[in-house]
């Protein structure tokens, strides 16, 4: 309880410097844009090392299909699981700003050891990467959040805007990473990961000081004679951690024991937390509950994206899409992205067009329609293999539209997902529940390696019309799952209401 008191003085809302940067005029704070640009390069740093991932494995490292999307899922599940963890070290030691600043460095160090050789350091490089997200990532949209007065109705159009520099990161990422893969070699693109990573962190430097308190060092380290040494334990622990997870996603069979043993024991947690709360409250968790383990299937189709999807288009796509000649591999990392940062606005627009007639879908609907979209989308993935020719090459137009069909999926579900967990939560539970859902998407990441690994062909050598229909009948088993999961949705829908109770 002292903790927290110490930690709420930093950012107490009668600090003038805090209240400057509060009382801001406009649509949207200077500091936000410094903010979304610092993102911006961060997630092209973290999507177009991911945009390689299975295809370097497969076609450098000489794995199987199978083996790469094990390690795939693997490394994406730490990557979420590491979130959560840097963002507990964030809030209790290092503060936002540091934490930022050390995540930074550690991928920018990953993306170097992957352009000096990543055939030999590849792994090395993507622990320093699953590290180095972990401390960035839940930390950056933290301090948005605190550039805002509690019912500042301008804070929807500043994550707004700061959800589009993420998109529009990943879109480039997708695009320029694979074209230097393409035609200057993996260490090129690695590289460039880590170039622009490092012009992000060097903006977030020239302008951290604009952001006052936000983001400082926690008041009882900052107080603490201690203060210094804890921080250096977090850097330190950081570093020797390394090698743990190494094992890890070296040896998947580690993998499976972390996570049989994590969910478990958080929920055991949760569990026992939920004890201390009023029925209504517990009924409202145990809603929340219901979207965390839907989520944890939604996330482990759609990451597909990153490993059978990659797999998918580097082997039986055509380079023509709508009369161009592209490369597959930026269409299926680059599409989902474009798609929305064009649609997310006009969806925007229609939710609220929807609302003003009371028509607007509650957030259970809205969770089965997302997989509704989620199945046609997966239909379509099948549906390619009666587009193929004799050598099992397939239409990238058809292929296309299924991410664009996907994407609608992604905007029905995704933002609504944090909202709910601290609309659904006693304000003590707020972490944990965040972490939760941080850590479904880690399991969502997880199972997508195991999904990807089982419509793998056994045998590497495989001709492509083979390949072609192992994946498109493991597409079409992905598309009636979650088919199935949007009518249960649903259907029980009500049910769920009435848990959640007045909360829409």
């Amino acid at each position: 309880m002292h903790e927290d008191l110490l930690t709420q003085e930093v950012l107490n809302p009668t600090s003038p410097a805090l209240a400057k940067i509060q009382n801001f005029t406009g649509t949207y704070p200077k500091q936000l844009w410094a903010l979304a640009f610092t993102e911006m390069w961060e997630r092209f740093c973290f999507y177009g090392n991911r945009a390689l991932l299975t295809v370097f494995m497969a076609k450098h490292l000489m794995m199987s299909d199978g083996d790469a999307n094990l390690k795939y899922g693997s490394i994406q599940a730490f990557v979420y699981a590491f979130t959560f963890i840097g963002g507990l070290f964030a809030d209790k030691i290092l503060g936002f700003k540091k934490s930022l600043l050390w995540g930074g460095l550690l991928m920018i160090l990953s993306s170097l050891l992957l352009f000096i050789n990543p055939e030999t350091l590849f792994f090395p490089g993507i622990c320093l990467l699953i590290i180095g997200t972990g401390f960035f990532k839940p930390n950056i949209s933290t301090m948005v959040g605190e550039l805002y007065k509690t019912g500042d109705a301008r804070r929807d159009a500043g994550f707004g805007l700061f959800y589009s520099f993420i998109n529009i990161g990943a879109l480039f990422a997708g695009i320029v990473c694979v074209w230097a893969y393409e035609h200057y070699g993996a260490n090129v693109s690695f590289g460039l990961s880590g170039l622009f990573m490092a012009i992000g962190l060097f903006v977030f430097l020239i302008t951290k000081k604009d952001l006052g308190p936000i983001g400082n060092v926690p008041a009882h380290i900052a107080k603490s004679s201690n203060g210094k040494k804890y921080e250096w334990l977090v850097y330190l622990g950081s570093v020797l951690v390394l090698p743990i997870i190494y094992l890890l996603i070296t040896n998947t069979k580690y993998t499976d024991l972390f996570m049989y043993i994590i969910g478990p024991a958080t929920l055991i947690y949760l569990f026992i937390e939920m004890r201390k709360y009023t029925m209504a409250e517990q009924k409202k968790l145990w809603a929340a509950l219901i979207f965390i383990f839907f989520s944890i299937f939604f996330w482990a189709f759609f990451e597909q994206s990153g490993g059978s999807l990659n797999l998918f288009a580097a082997d039986n796509l055509h380079r023509n899409l709508l009369g161009f000649t592209i490369s597959p591999l930026i269409v299926n990392n680059a599409s989902n992205a474009f798609f929305v940062i064009l649609f997310s606005p006009i969806l925007g627009l229609a939710w609220v067009t929807l609302a003003k007639k009371k028509l607007e879908p509650n957030g259970v609907i809205k969770f089965g329609i997302a997989f509704l979209f989620l199945a046609l989308a997966f239909y379509i993935f099948y549906y390619t293999k009666f587009f193929a020719d004799t050598q099992g090459k397939t239409s990238l137009n058809v292929f296309t539209l299924a991410y664009f069909v996907i994407t609608f999926g992604e905007l029905a579900l995704s933002p609504i997902g944090l909202s709910l967990m601290t609309k659904l939560s006693p304000k003590p539970l707020w972490g944990v529940m965040m972490g939760m859902w941080f850590l479904a998407s880690a399991y969502g990441q997880y199972v997508a390696g195991i999904l990807g690994a089982g419509m793998s062909s056994a045998n590497p050598n495989e001709t492509l019309l083979v390949k072609l229909a192992t994946y498109c009948a493991g597409y079409k088993q992905l598309a009636i799952y979650a088919l199935i999961a949007g009518i249960i949705l649903i259907i029980i829908s009500p049910v769920i209401r009435k848990l959640m109770q007045e909360v829409k």
